[in-house]
């Protein structure tokens, strides 16, 4: 008996004991979990009560605006809405997608991808949904705060260009940064950032982008705002001052409408561009907010190709344009007299092969200057059977072609300057003296871009001091090459030019302006050879480009335009009154017998001359009752650069009127 009572008296006991340990381990972890929870997670937790009670909502920083020579606004910005997505509660988010994408008329497919594309991203960072909000948007997001918590509204500053495509290849476009722009920004860019995609917006980016801030602001449980904390203020980004003369530009632009081509007038002293156009554009509007895909898809497969700057990515056959060129290597290689002297009777024989010159009854005895004046073919001809591709090359290469300009805007092309090595290395065959009777007047293996030209006539007429050509404004003086060229060659191709435009029988004699020595010459080159075009048809696509490049005045030069209009055929009635239209205008202001545009910023855009945006404006319409002005704002273009041409293209010699 007594060993039973003993034993019952020690059940208790060992219960209590492993209920007492029990216990006491229970505490020991409740204190460790208060422990990590109040001394090593402190921070953490303390973080997370706090974005339940502040919200940090970002205050974008506007670009600064592009400004002409003259202070005159051309680009700048309007305020708008962007729809912000708090994404601090995924569960909360995930539930209400349906919702949000019905009250906002976006896909829910739509909103899940934009989601599925920031999953790296932290959750308390916010990603904007809708770039622009509408006003129907911004009702539906105040009148469900309570029940859609996770809606914000992001006050942006949006790109304000000129429409129609005004300028727009200048001026380039922005969007949202990509993957491979965040890596290059070491850190500055954010995913969601609107940056310049192409144009001066992409080269200037950093000095136009400005510095974001940030608002924090306290909520109560359903996210209405009932405090606010500090604020950050955004900087604004830096205005840029460009070149470009705005009434100029206007008068290039106006003379491209409905034409295919660019036009490029430099100031040859500085390196000033003082306008550059190019047509087909685009507008670079459609690019303020989110181009869409078959938008984009369409721009990019439209076969007059908007995207591409004809000014600075055009790789085309100079035609007779070349032959001022060849006038100066003639004159300072010293490897042909200054004297020398041909008979042309219309056509001559090369290496077994007839070659017409493109007037076909001929030009009867010609020197060097006849020769410029007239645009002789057969003179040429002979010229370059003398000189040989190798010296014709190293003048031009030296002379700006066969490499960039260095023109401050991306996507530039460097041409193409065949000699002998180049052909060996990129075809792997020998070069062929025929081949060299071709170049000589422009035609074969060599392609130029009409800023090069432009630079090319520059800095011959300006004795081989050639300033890189340059779209910002600057104090500092743009760099320079020097190349000398005698004072006499310079005479004689400048009297040769100023007798292209006015001694008679000059092939750009009906562009001659009273009381301007305009000088110039005129070019016609073909794409595709004689043969060749008589067995497509008379195709537009298959046309001869029409070049013409002019400077004035005949001493001192003080503007060089070089005009290109694709399928314009002939340089004397197609491209050359397009430079003249501009000189005239530049001689005009400068008289002041027109009074310089005046620009304001305003809310929406005004409307361009009629003319321009009839056939400039691809998709858009001029605003109602918009008067005959001066737009006040321009517009952006896609960043892959378009060349017509990587590889020249090998055709017979022109024949046809320059």
């Amino acid at each position: 008996m007594s060993l039973w009572f003993q034993n019952e008296n020690r059940l208790p006991q060992m219960r209590l004991t492993v209920i007492s340990y029990t216990l006491v381990g229970l505490m020991a972890l409740l204190l460790l979990g208060f422990w990590k929870l109040q001394i090593v997670n402190s921070d953490r937790y303390t973080q997370l009560a706090e974005r339940n009670r502040v919200r940090s909502i970002p205050i974008i920083a506007p670009r600064g605006a592009m400004l002409d020579r003259y202070g005159r606004v051309i680009v700048d910005n309007y305020p708008s809405f962007s729809v912000l997505l708090l994404r601090d509660d995924p569960q909360q988010v995930e539930r209400l997608l349906p919702q949000i994408a019905d009250g906002l008329s976006l896909t829910l497919d739509d909103i899940q991808q934009q989601l599925e594309s920031v999953k790296a991203l932290a959750h308390f960072q916010p990603i904007v949904i809708k770039p622009e909000a509408t006003p129907g948007d911004i009702a539906f997001i105040e009148s469900h705060r309570a029940d859609i918590p996770v809606l914000e509204m992001l006050m942006v500053h949006r790109r304000r260009y000129p429409h129609g495509g005004f300028m727009a290849h200048v001026s380039g476009y922005v969007g949202e940064v990509s993957s491979d722009q965040i890596e290059e920004s070491g850190g500055r860019n954010r995913p969601g950032d609107i940056v310049g995609k192409a144009g001066l917006e992409r080269q200037y980016n950093d000095h136009l982008m400005g510095v974001d801030g940030m608002r924090r602001s306290v909520v109560n449980s359903v996210g209405r705002e009932v405090g606010r904390l500090e604020q950050t203020d955004a900087v604004p980004g830096k205005p840029i001052r460009l070149t470009i003369d705005y009434d100029l530009q206007l008068v290039a632009e106006e003379a491209l409408v409905g034409k295919k081509g660019a036009v490029v007038a430099v100031d040859p002293k500085t390196g000033d561009v003082i306008a550059m156009a190019s047509q087909p554009s685009y507008d670079p509007n459609d690019f303020a907010v989110r181009i869409s895909k078959e938008e984009w898809q369409d721009l990019n497969e439209d076969q007059e190709r908007p995207l591409l700057d004809r000014a600075i990515q055009a790789q085309l056959a100079p035609g007779s344009v070349f032959k001022i060129l060849m006038s100066t290597a003639m004159l300072e290689s010293k490897g042909v007299p200054a004297d020398y002297h041909v008979f042309c009777p219309g056509s001559a024989e090369f290496y077994g092969r007839v070659f017409h010159d493109w007037d076909a009854k001929g030009h009867g005895e010609m020197n060097l200057h006849k020769a410029i004046v007239h645009s002789c073919d057969v003179f040429f001809y002979n010229l370059g059977k003398q000189l040989g591709i190798d010296r014709i090359s190293f003048y031009a290469g030296n002379l700006g072609l066969g490499h960039k300009t260095g023109i401050d805007l991306p996507g530039e092309e460097p041409g193409v300057m065949p000699s002998a090595a180049w052909k060996e290395r990129v075809f792997h065959q020998k070069w062929y003296p025929g081949e060299t009777i071709s170049v000589a007047i422009g035609q074969g293996a060599i392609a130029v871009t009409p800023i090069q030209v432009a630079y090319m006539i520059g800095g011959i007429v300006m004795g081989g001091r050639f300033h890189q050509p340059h779209l910002l404004l600057s104090d500092k003086p743009a760099p320079e090459i020097d190349f000398p060229i005698s004072d006499s060659t310079v005479d004689t191709v400048t009297e040769g030019m100023y007798g292209v435009v006015n001694e008679p029988g000059g092939t750009a004699g009906a562009s001659k302006l009273p009381g301007i020595e305009l000088c110039g010459k005129t070019g016609s080159a073909q794409v595709i050879s004689e043969q060749g075009l008589k067995r497509a048809g008379k195709q537009s696509a298959l046309k001869d480009n029409a070049w013409f490049v002019g400077f004035a005045p005949r001493q001192n030069p003080e503007i060089v335009v070089a005009v290109l209009v694709q399928g314009g055929e002939h340089g004397s009635s197609a491209a050359a009154p397009i430079a003249r239209n501009v000189v005239k205008a530049y001689y005009d202001k400068k008289q002041g017998k027109i009074p310089p545009q005046q620009l304001t910023t305003q809310a929406v855009p005004p409307g361009v001359p009629p003319s321009f945006v009839a056939a400039a404006a691809r998709n858009t319409k001029p605003d109602a009752g918009a008067e005959e002005t001066v737009p006040t704002n321009p517009a952006p273009v896609p960043a892959k650069p378009q060349p017509v041409s990587t590889t020249p293209q090998s055709t017979a010699p022109a024949t046809r009127n320059p």
